[in-house]
């Protein structure tokens, strides 16, 4: 009990070796244990999301590009289809698909055109406003509409795919129609509106002045029996009203509009098999993938560089514990002169043992505390860390 006192009054004594030397200790134990427990709670979470998606289609490429995009909105879009993808699906009977179309954004935050079953599908729900009901109209994810301080009534614009060419995206100003209630999934993280808005930004549908009533000359091209030739400067609307809406329009053939993906929902076990069959061809310019298996490759990969950064932490906690030696060591050396008062007032050298002992339990005992207090914390706010860390 001696040893402990003294060894506690030398340890309050010299505060900041003691806080560096129970840092240390605490960071060498904590890490590894904090890490295993977050990396298990990454995995549940990527693969939640990935179990609830039965299959995925897309155009052949990389499978994970499709995933990420398709089901956590990465900026990396894949190769597009078109809408006869889904009317393939369809009309086979075997399946119900759900396009998406993710490639543009709006203040960095992925516009998902998509139709309403993907809200259904996904169990979204909206907390404030309604579901977009006409063209031009978005509904915010929880963490989109929190971010950007907006609510259902105020507007939105789109972000040009570049500074300096406008041309390649037409900026279209949304009504917010709603937002949803937070999953804590990759939703809150998204502004959702139907495929013919996406349509529009892409400028493959829009409205414009009517011809016909155009009174400025140098605004149409050509007049012809059947129909009027407009100059590029006849001025296109960028946000839709109720004015204006009729006036937007589509150009070509809608089954061949682009899409980035379909989420396919078959019908059954027997149905997905037959799908996934259809799509083996290697003349097919489609693919059908598991998300789960893609994203359970992915995580293969995540846990060998997780080998390599056990190994790193093992490593560095080897050079601690010599570091913590030698400390004591060079310690020893410094105390020469209270070790030789001490074999003056009859104290024995196993006294000295004793007291560096004592130093060394309290600093594990204080660590340990730490450690404790420390991985109870991660422990509980796990999900909330990986959360925090994937979705924002």
């Amino acid at each position: 009990m001696h040893a402990l006192y003294l060894a506690w009054n030398y340890i309050v004594f010299n505060k900041l070796r003691t806080f560096i030397l129970v840092t240390c200790v605490t960071l060498i134990a904590v890490l590894p244990i904090s890490l295993e427990v977050l990396l298990d709670e990454s995995e549940e979470q990527l693969l939640s999301r990935a179990q609830s998606t039965p299959l995925l289609l897309g155009a052949k490429g990389s499978a994970l590009d499709l995933v990420m995009n398709s089901l956590y909105f990465d900026d990396e879009v894949p190769e597009l289809i078109s809408m006869a993808a889904v009317d393939k699906v369809l009309t086979s009977g075997l399946a119900d698909p759900i396009p998406l179309y993710i490639r543009f954004n709006a203040r960095r935050f992925s516009i998902v055109g998509t139709t309403l079953d993907y809200f259904d599908f996904r169990k979204l729900s909206v907390q404030q406003g309604r579901q977009f009901a006409m063209l031009g109209e978005c509904v915010l994810g929880a963490t989109v509409a929190e971010s950007l301080g907006l609510k259902a009534g105020d507007t939105l614009l789109s972000s040009p795919e570049t500074v300096f060419d406008l041309a390649g995206i037409y900026p279209l100003k949304m009504k917010v129609a709603g937002v949803l209630k937070r999953s804590h999934t990759p939703d809150d993280l998204a502004i959702f509106v139907d495929l013919k808005t996406t349509w529009i930004i892409e400028g493959l549908v829009h409205g414009h002045q009517d011809v016909n009533r155009v009174t400025d000359e140098t605004l149409i091209m050509q007049r012809t029996e059947t129909g009027v030739v407009a100059s590029p400067k006849l001025f296109q609307y960028n946000q839709i009203s109720q004015d204006n809406i009729d006036s937007f329009h589509f150009h070509g053939d809608a089954s061949l509009y682009p899409i980035t993906a379909v989420i396919v929902v078959p019908n059954d076990i027997k149905s997905s098999t037959i799908l996934r069959g259809r799509y083996l061809d290697k003349m097919s310019a489609n693919q059908i993938v598991l998300p789960e298996k893609v994203i359970d490759g992915l995580l293969q990969n995540i846990f060998r560089i997780k080998n390599i950064l056990d190994a790193t932490i093992v490593i560095v906690g080897v050079a601690t514990i010599l570091a913590l030696i030698l400390v004591f060591s060079l310690s020893l050396r410094l105390r020469q002169r209270e070790m030789h008062t001490i074999f003056k007032l009859g104290s024995s050298r196993m006294t000295v043992v004793y007291l560096l002992g004592a130093e060394i339990l309290i600093i594990g005992l204080l660590a340990s505390i730490i450690c404790f207090v420390l991985f109870l914390i991660v422990n509980t706010y796990s999900s909330d860390i990986v959360r925090a860390l994937l979705i924002n």
